[in-house]
């Protein structure tokens, strides 16, 4: 059963998906043939040597409150580019985060490297919407999804040349993550229950974590003595968005870690 937040967050995106497919599919089918998004990009640069960081641009969340007040998502990517980030992601969620897809669109414009939708992804709908709005990559939460339907929006993730971050938080959903067909695998140690942190579940799922799946360790990460320890630990990622979002110039901030942590790249 999902938790209050989570479902909450996948109840109300679905609902604004339905919305929006109801009144927008066609014109959202021909943007999304326009487009040529670049999974297998995204899934390359999550795995390149080094520290590789996926920087995240969100304005709120629900165990912060609001990030950031004057919110330009695509200056922000912009200084994450330039810090080396390995991809960007972009909270498009509305209710809880004050995402938006245009926020999406902003971020495809400014700069080169691949792009992540990160929302309560759930319907294949929403997936061409991705594509339509220039994401490389999407989300999708095996806690907020059943075996078939995250089987069903894999297959059609890679239809659609949508790279797919399959998110889990403990070894049951990391056992069906694999069984489904995952090749990107996030381990979260935010507990979507209770909100709060326990950063032993990166290493408690680290030896499950199969050797044909990019790994990406989220949320907690604060130090670069963090992503040291934890590369190797068999991850090949860092999602890092509240410890950057917070920090006035989120890109510098970026390369500060990175550079402390050996592998700022210019």
């Amino acid at each position: 059963m999902m938790s209050g937040v989570l479902a909450a967050a996948t109840a109300s995106a679905r609902r604004s998906a339905i919305e929006r497919a109801r009144v927008s599919a066609s014109a959202i089918d021909a943007e999304a043939a326009r487009r040529a998004p670049r999974g297998t990009e995204f899934a390359a640069a999550l795995r390149r040597q080094g520290v590789n960081v996926i920087a995240e641009c969100k304005r709120r969340s629900p165990s912060r409150g609001i990030l950031r007040r004057t919110y330009q998502p695509e200056t922000i990517a912009l200084g994450y580019e330039a810090a080396g980030a390995a991809a960007i992601s972009v909270l498009t969620e509305g209710t809880f985060f004050d995402g938006a897809l245009d926020h999406l669109r902003r971020v495809r414009e400014a700069v080169s490297i691949p792009v992540l939708r990160k929302d309560f992804l759930s319907t294949e709908f929403q997936l061409v919407e991705a594509r339509a709005a220039g994401a490389d990559a999407v989300l999708l939460i095996v806690a907020a999804l059943a075996d078939a339907e995250l089987t069903r929006l894999l297959e059609r993730s890679r239809e659609l040349d949508l790279a797919a971050l399959v998110e889990v938080h403990d070894e049951q959903e990391l056992t069906r993550a694999i069984d489904a067909g995952a090749s990107i695998v996030g381990v979260n140690s935010r507990n979507l229950s209770t909100l709060e942190v326990d950063t032993g579940t990166f290493e408690r799922l680290a030896d499950r974590l199969p050797s044909h799946v990019a790994a990406v360790a989220e949320s907690g990460l604060r130090e670069a003595d963090d992503l040291r320890r934890l590369k190797a630990r068999r991850y090949d990622a860092f999602l890092i968005g509240e410890r950057l979002m917070t920090m006035d110039d989120p890109g510098g901030a970026l390369g500060e870690l990175m550079s402390a942590a050996g592998e700022r790249r210019t």
